[in-house]
């Protein structure tokens, strides 16, 4: 297995991150034109990842309907951090922390409208760290 850590800097801003060219990059140089699965994973209790159309206003629906889903208020119990903040880490429940993409040819297998997303609804922490890691087939 391969394995190669991406440090992700998602600034104060509350939102998505396309990480699709660097999955793309490592898992071409990974697989040699080969076959396997490339497995994503986000280490982080306050950021999912998502098989998401990106661009074209996707990217501002998803943060809006988190926001209705989970509202950014004081009814959750985890209070530290920005208000709201509780929300943050009932994310897993729907944006879970990591994902497998199966690789073909060297190219991942996503569908025409498909990328690979870092979800960061938490802009208490600017910078995370995302592990992509290749298993040939």
């Amino acid at each position: 297995m391969r394995s190669l850590e991406l440090e992700v800097r998602t600034g104060r801003d509350r939102g998505v991150t396309d990480l699709t060219p660097a999955c793309a990059r490592f898992a071409a140089e990974a697989a040699g034109g080969g076959d396997g699965l490339l497995s994503v994973f986000v280490p982080h209790a306050t950021a999912g990842l998502v098989v998401l159309e990106l661009g074209a206003g996707s990217d501002e629906d998803a943060i809006r309907t988190l926001d209705r889903l989970l509202p950014r208020d004081d009814r959750w119990v985890h209070r530290h951090g920005s208000p709201g903040h509780g929300a943050d880490h009932v994310l897993p429940l729907l944006a879970p922390p990591s994902l497998t993409v199966p690789v073909i040819g060297g190219r991942l297998a996503l569908g025409p409208w498909q990328s690979i997303a870092l979800l960061d609804p938490n802009a208490d922490n600017a910078t995370r760290r995302v592990r992509l890691s290749f298993l040939a087939g």
